[in-house]
Parts: C-alpha cells; structure tokens; sequence
C-alpha cells in the first residue's frame, strides 16, 4: 500500500486529540529537512482527554503503525507511511494523520 512518509514534522493524534510524538527517528532520510519516521518503536500521545478506567478505558498513551514501507527503507528498518492503520493503547482506537509532506511517497 503506498502512501506518503511519516516525519517529524507529521501531524498524528489519536481520535480524541491527543497530539501523538514519534517514537523512532530515521536521522539518516529527510524529507524537507524533517528526518523521516521508523515504523517500529510506538509513538507517544500526549494530552488525550478520553476518561480513566473509571468512566472508560483511556487516556490513550501510545500508538502504532501496524505496517509500513517495504520497498523503502532506512538502515533496514520499514519507514511509517500516512496510507497505514494505527491502533492506540490502551484504547484501541485509530491513530489519524492529520498533515504530512506530500513530496515523497513509498510502497
């Protein structure tokens, strides 16, 4: 599945909005000058406002790209591209891209 490449600079939350940090950095691939994103290490989401166990399951406090490039890689890792579903802990819900760069895309 192609899809356009994850950097530093990407917009990704969870559905509640909470603004999610990317957890691996490809240092060595830049995309307009943002390092591009490894598939692999979960993202970080901060400031979700879904409510504690008590009154639900959240917040959400990572998430992951469940696939990524396969042709493209960094250092032999697959990079996180926006065509990819993502799942939050422990909520279950999608991560979402909300922008991203839109002048390299990957398969």
């Amino acid at each position: 599945m192609p899809g356009y490449l994850l950097t530093t600079a990407s917009q990704v939350a969870c559905s509640h909005q909470g603004k999610a940090t990317a957890g691996g950095v490809a240092a060595r691939v830049k995309v307009g000058g943002s390092p591009a994103v490894f598939l692999s290490p979960p993202w970080t989401i901060a400031g979700c406002p879904f409510p504690p166990p008590n009154a639900g399951n959240g917040p959400c406090v990572t998430g992951t790209f469940t696939t990524g490039t396969v042709r493209v890689t960094s250092m032999t890792q697959p990079l996180a591209i926006q065509a990819a579903p993502g799942q939050c802990v422990p909520t279950g819900v999608p991560l979402v891209v909300s922008q991203t760069q839109v002048r390299v895309r990957a398969t």
